[in-house]
């Protein structure tokens, strides 16, 4: 049954929508977020063979037993998307709390390596599969009151190539800007205004071809989905 697609931050948003993108195109997603609502009732419309699991990504262990069961359910993947984000509410830097700014790195970059860490060894035992860690206008470009988030997508960028290059042939991981899309997130940074952006259908009718047609070859790689 198609190809095996991991994605995390799956509740919503583009997570939420490239899930239903990959099921329509007759690929089998394991999928996690947070929300044990929302994964109850993505179980709910979409069963097996697909797996939805609630997962706190800034959790080691708890993302390696994820990883364990979605390989054992399903096999190895042939598309791990990370996904989950996390963006600051706008304030200047030194104004952000400790916290917060804690949480942004522990969901962007934290969560990015504890998803790579448990999903790619058998995947570099097989040399197969593509990784596709999820970044931003904001990992290429800066604006203000965004510092925490855009630490962490120049991070993803750079975390990205330098995880390219240990890569063995017949893989890669590309770090990826969706674009600018109107979602929740979005609303964050630029409120009303964000409605004037891409909407989330387009985007993913979009989005999920261009991503099943990534090849080894685009290994490091700082791509962005057309619009």
């Amino acid at each position: 049954m198609g190809k095996h697609i991991v994605i995390t931050g799956v509740s919503q948003g583009l997570g939420r929508a490239m899930v239903e993108g990959f099921v329509a195109a007759g690929h089998r997603v394991s999928g996690c977020a947070r929300s044990a609502e929302a994964i109850a009732q993505l179980a709910a419309q979409y069963p097996a063979p697909h797996q939805f699991t609630a997962v706190d990504i800034r959790d080691d262990a708890a993302v390696a037993a994820w990883a364990k069961a979605a390989i054992a359910t399903n096999g190895l993947p042939d598309l791990v998307i990370n996904n989950a984000g996390l963006v600051n509410h706008p304030a200047p830097l030194w104004t952000v709390p400790a916290a917060e700014f804690d949480a942004v790195v522990a969901v962007n970059l934290n969560g990015t390596v504890n998803v790579i860490r448990h999903f790619a060894p058998p995947m570099v035992e097989q040399r197969s599969g593509i990784f596709v860690n999820f970044s931003s206008g904001w990992g290429r470009s800066t604006s203000p009151e965004f510092a925490p988030y855009c630490a962490t997508k120049w991070g993803v960028e750079g975390l990205t190539q330098a995880f390219a290059q240990e890569l063995p042939p017949g893989m890669a991981a590309v770090a990826l800007n969706p674009g600018i899309i109107h979602t929740a997130m979005l609303e964050t940074c630029y409120g009303d205004a964000a409605a004037a952006y891409t909407p989330i259908s387009a985007w993913v009718k979009s989005a999920v071809p261009y991503l099943l047609n990534l090849q080894p070859s685009d290994n490091g790689r700082a791509l962005t989905v057309p619009s």
